[in-house]
């Protein structure tokens, strides 16, 4: 039975992997399960084993082909195109626990009725509120979880940023249910409803709001008041970026969550408390065993303790597990840890078949199988300081190609962080919140909020550590699955010879790189940035990066969430170079979060004098025409702006650096914002703009782009770096059309994501559309 429900988990994950949902008509064959079954049962040996072999490839096609159903019937909710960016007037409910933001509030919407005719809106949206500046500060709205409004939105389809390495936006709300995002449409008549649908779902959201809010006054100023929110009731947004960076270089991340540590723990008190209560009764242990009644409260407590969680992946599991395991206790039978992990994988995958797609899944179970693999059914007990010590080098050793695969990081001092944060935090922290929560007094609540300060002494120390965090590049497909069976082999009991090997297994891991251009060679990645831009080029032993495209909040920005990751992932640990074209948020949003992490040689860029970023670089000045350098065989020349340009341009757009990159198989320029005066003196001077590859001025706005810089181009491909639906239009039809009058292929990171240009000696010019290269059935078909 194992076996099966693994492959049927294999299966629902193939399905994840595919470019296009495959028809449902050779879904016939999962009735063959049954016969194959009845097989199974037979005398016949060779009988047996076929039938084994037959319901093995059963259980996959029955994985595969459920988890196609649901997606079928999930993307048949859908927001049609001519209703995107349209005023829609809806009736909904609040379904999920609103999120402040610095200017506005952030929910899902279950649409109950649409008013405007003609409309047809998904069943669940993801919906944004801004609020009022009033002398400088935004009032947010005042929203809560289950309550009904109306309301005039404008949605879109859901749509994220799509580049190597990077965070699939479109599967994290397909794996939601939510098919739609948008805003609630500003000066439009808003109303809030009588409550009339009181749905359990949205109970518990309320309930959830509510301890948020009573754990945040109740801690009102104090620097953890979000990491107790956090353990209580799974609010993770509720904590720090500073703090969140802390968590993850010293690897005890997991716990703030409420992970199955945590669901555990709680379970474990109720199993206690119920059992001690229920023995002291002798009638209500003649009529129940104090055992299975306690199994019931444990199981119950853990359900309780999972709602609040929002159900997450990781505290599924545990529940799951704590089910099989309660149900076993009732039916008097032993069941084996490994049956208890595959039965609750099993309910995980029926009930989310895209939960495959997150981190969380493969992390969670991941780490329970390594426990049970390296601790469970071994022939000797070891002292229980033994055992814990065997179970952390376990979950470290098991996680490493996982987490280097995912992340490309791990954490150097996370056993040594996660021997004194598992209990401090799991067995004092959140059970003094628990408590707490639910008194009417602080006391509990500070006491919580002590423990954990002093905890957090410590993380941060630890966190300070040089080198705390390993950091390298992507691993290649085939050195992940050698390292899996590595830590395997490492973990296998003693007697196994030459477990040492293991250890070489994973040696793939760090020391096979992902491939460099040869010298000669250019690669450049036009990132998918949204509105804005970020251009990484890449020769045999440089890189720099132009631009960095835009922040998306105060935490949250291009550099530290595709930038600095996708230079990570390609192998690149230093930059040699980096140019901020000019001072647009657009373009210089993410310039901190790059140089923050990870070393940068120089930076050139046309800032005002007392912008900070050049006062932090090491090595700062202005980009000018002229400067030029070399890097193994690639030639970098900068165009513009000339000098006298820094005193007699207003304008930053015609600020803008221009740079030229010209390699002996291609060209490639990049003309930032500048606008038509600039283009106009760049002809005027003369300069050399012939490119294979443009990436279009200004996004494609009709200020740039004229026609005499058009021609002079002459470009054999134009790369507009603009965001989905952007609201300036961009890129302009008429710019589109003068490139095409020219010949010019056209690409759109809105709709191909990241355009990756790899220029050889021999080749010549190549482009690749990620979305082409990465399609999946819920993503938007690349354009021709």
């Amino acid at each position: 039975m194992r076996l099966y429900i693994v492959l049927f988990a294999i299966g629902a994950w193939l399905l994840q992997r595919e470019a296009e949902l495959p028809p449902m008509q050779y879904a016939w064959l999962l009735l063959l399960i049954a016969p194959a079954y009845a097989l199974t049962r037979l005398p016949s040996r060779r009988i047996r084993n076929a039938a084994v072999c037959a319901l093995a490839m059963l259980s996959l096609v029955a994985g595969f082909y459920w988890a196609a159903a649901l997606a079928h019937i999930r993307l048949a909710d859908v927001l049609p195109a001519v209703w995107e960016g349209r005023d829609i007037e809806v009736i909904g409910v609040v379904a999920s626990l609103p999120q402040p933001y610095e200017r506005s509030v952030r929910f899902d919407l279950d649409v109950e009725r649409v008013l405007t005719p003609g409309a047809r809106v998904p069943e669940r949206i993801a919906v944004s509120w801004w609020g009022r500046s009033r002398d400088g500060v935004a009032e947010l709205p005042r929203v809560s979880a289950g309550e009904r409004w109306r309301l005039t939105v404008r949605l879109k389809r859901p749509h994220g940023t799509a580049n190597p390495h990077g965070f699939d936006f479109e599967a994290w709300l397909l794996e939601r249910g939510v098919r739609a995002t948008g805003y609630v449409r500003p000066g439009t008549a808003t109303e809030r409803l009588a409550a009339l649908v009181h749905r359990p779902g949205y109970w518990v959201e309320a309930v959830r709001e509510r301890l948020r809010t009573r754990i945040l006054l109740g801690l009102s100023g104090e620097p953890y008041a979000g990491v107790i929110a956090a353990l209580v009731m799974g609010d993770q947004r509720a904590i720090p970026a500073a703090q969140w960076q802390t968590f993850t270089r010293t690897g005890v991340n997991h716990l703030m969550s409420i992970s199955g540590l945590h669901v555990t723990m709680v379970a474990g008190l109720g199993y206690a408390l119920a059992y001690a209560l229920w023995r002291r009764s002798s009638r209500l242990t003649l009529r129940l065993p104090a055992a299975k009644a306690a199994a019931v409260a444990g199981a119950l407590t853990a359900f309780l303790y999972t709602l609040l969680a929002g159900f997450a992946v990781p505290a599924q599991r545990t529940l799951y597990m704590i089910c099989v395991v309660a149900v076993a206790l009732w039916a008097g039978t032993a069941a084996s840890a490994s049956v208890v992990l595959c039965a609750a994988l099993f309910v995980v995958v029926v009930l989310d078949p895209w939960a495959v797609t997150s981190a969380g899944f493969w992390l969670s179970f991941g780490a329970v199988a390594a426990i049970l693999f390296a601790v469970v059914n071994r022939v000797s007990q070891p002292h229980w300081l033994a055992l814990w010590g065997r179970t952390q080098a376990a979950v470290t050793i098991a996680l490493l190609p996982l987490l280097l695969a995912l992340f490309q990081q791990v954490s150097l001092i996370s056993p040594v962080a996660n021997a004194f944060a598992i209990p401090v935090v799991s067995l004092v922290v959140v059970p003094l919140a628990l408590a707490g929560s639910v008194m009417p007094f602080d006391a509990v609540l500070y006491l919580a909020h002590f423990v954990m300060a002093v905890c957090m002494i410590l993380l941060d120390w630890l966190s300070a550590l040089p080198n705390a965090v390993w950091q390298q590049h992507a691993p290649v497909g085939w050195a992940i699955a050698v390292g899996l069976a590595g830590t395997l082999w490492m973990m296998s009991p003693r007697g196994v010879p030459a477990r040492w090997l293991g250890a070489l297994a994973c040696l793939p891991l760090f020391f096979v790189l992902p491939a460099a251009p040869r010298p000669g060679d250019l690669r450049v990645a036009v990132l998918d940035v949204g509105q804005g831009l970020a251009v990484v080029a890449r020769t045999a032993n440089h890189a720099l990066v132009f631009d960095i495209g835009p922040a998306f909040g105060p935490a949250a920005d291009s550099g530290n969430r595709i930038v600095a990751p996708y230079l990570r992932a390609v192998g690149v640990r230093s930059l040699d170079g980096l140019i901020v074209s000019h001072d647009d948020g657009d373009h210089s949003g993410g310039a901190l979060s790059v140089l923050q992490a990870l070393p940068v040689g120089w930076l050139a860029s046309s800032l005002p004098d007392m912008d900070p970023l050049p006062l932090i670089a090491d090595d700062a000045f202005r980009c000018s025409a002229g400067q030029s350098w070399e890097w193994d065989g690639v030639r970098f020349e900068v165009l513009h702006p000339v000098r006298e340009s820094y005193d007699t341009l207003a304008r930053k757009n015609d600020l803008g650096c221009v740079l030229k990159l010209i390699a002996p198989g291609g060209t490639v320029l990049i003309p930032a914002d500048v606008e038509r005066r600039s283009e106009e003196a760049l002809l005027a001077r003369g300069a050399d703009l012939a490119a294979d590859v443009i990436v279009a001025g200004h996004h494609g706005s009709k200020t740039s782009s004229t026609a005499g810089f058009v021609s002079a181009v002459r470009a054999g491909a134009v790369v507009f770096s603009v965001g989905y639906r952007n609201r300036f239009g961009h890129p302009h039809q008429d710019v589109v059309e003068r490139y095409r009058d020219i010949g010019s292929t056209i690409y759109r990171t809105d709709r191909d994501g990241a355009v990756l240009i790899d220029v050889t000696k021999e080749g010549g010019v190549r482009l690749e559309r990620y979305r082409a290269l990465y399609r999946r059935y819920w993503l938007d078909a690349p354009g021709n």
